[in-house]
């Protein structure tokens, strides 16, 4: 784990709402490995550095959204093959403005992030399938960014406005 901002901020902004970049006071990013146990280190992760930047009361939503895209990332993006000793398929990246924080997952697959609709939700006992409906629900937006290069893949993003107070 590592910090380091710059280098998903550029393909971001494609898909963001307009942000001054100027206004970027802070960004985090920690390399995942093809494990599940992934999870639990993204949301430590998410919780040290929110402390950090004095955001600790937003922890318990940003930490859903944490879990929920790394989970989609590791269970619907990595090629079935990938190794489960490879040390980082799977990016996040913790980015925040005065007035905007984001979420980002970067995954190697550049196949599309698909939302359930509101029949398949329905289903009250299925034991998967509502990730990106929770995205939604407790973000202010998210949207996905293909990335081309040598990395390829793409970036799934969740961002939550930030009030006076916590900016």
């Amino acid at each position: 784990m590592g910090t380091n901002g710059s280098t998903m901020l550029e393909p971001l902004r494609q898909g963001l709402p307009p942000i001054d970049p100027s206004a970027v006071s802070s960004a985090a990013t920690c390399s995942l490995p093809a494990r599940y146990e992934a999870v639990r280190a993204a949301r430590q992760f998410t919780r040290r550095t929110l402390g950090e930047w004095h955001l600790d009361e937003r922890f318990d939503d940003v930490a859903l959204i944490v879990s929920e895209l790394v989970t989609n990332a590791l269970r619907h993006a990595l090629p079935a093959d990938t190794p489960r000793e490879e040390t980082s398929p799977v990016r996040l990246h913790l980015m925040r403005w005065t007035s905007r924080l984001v979420c980002a997952v970067r995954d190697p697959s550049q196949e599309s992030p698909i939302a359930r609709d509101d029949a398949e939700l329905s289903d009250f006992s299925a034991e998967s399938g509502r990730g990106l409906f929770l995205v939604e629900s407790f973000a202010d937006s998210w949207g996905w960014h293909p990335l081309s290069g040598p990395l390829g893949g793409k970036v799934v993003w969740a961002l939550f406005r930030l009030s006076p107070e916590e900016g």
